[in-house]
């Protein structure tokens, strides 16, 4: 199911990750010769991408909302 992406963050690994409509994170990496997405690569090219449909296989398999991971506690 096409969903749009409306924001972006970067995961634990410093990859980018698109926010979609629908609530469900998906990698939008660039990894040549593999997956070639140049504009992920700045900001305005991540601009320019808001509101483009990914194909979100999440949804497709009726999977729950994603969330974000509950940020890791210092001792103190």
């Amino acid at each position: 199911m096409k969903q749009a992406i409306i924001a972006y963050h970067k995961d634990q690994e410093n990859d980018w990750v698109a926010e979609l409509l629908c609530g469900h994170f998906q990698h939008v990496r660039n990894n040549p010769p593999f997956i070639c997405r140049p504009w992920v690569t700045t900001q305005k090219g991540r601009c320019s991408m808001l509101g483009y449909q990914l194909n979100c296989k999440k949804c497709d398999s009726g999977a729950a909302k994603d969330s974000f991971p509950e940020p890791i506690k210092q001792k103190s």
